[in-house]
């Protein structure tokens, strides 16, 4: 089984330490803004903008621009484990 076949696990002091980009330079969210949530075991979610980051190799992928390639994707429809960037 390769790397990619199990996902490695995150650290969950991510959880409490990263956000969304995009959602923290919209002021008219939350006094928290872009809290993310782990979707699938491998995937940061962020509600307040849609965007959804992948986590390869226990490294979560927080680029604007691969958030936005799966934001308009349902949560149950993520690939697991992610496709490599």
């Amino acid at each position: 089984m390769s790397k990619t076949d199990n996902p490695a696990p995150l650290n969950p002091l991510f959880l409490e330490i990263l956000r969304c980009p995009v959602a923290v330079r919209d002021k008219t969210h939350s006094p928290d803004p872009g809290r993310l949530r782990l979707v699938r075991g491998c995937w940061l979610v962020c509600d307040e903008s849609g965007m959804k980051y992948p986590i390869r190799d226990g490294i979560p992928i927080m680029m604007i621009e691969e958030g936005e390639k799966w934001r308009g994707v349902a949560e149950e429809a993520l690939p697991v484990p992610p496709p490599p960037g």
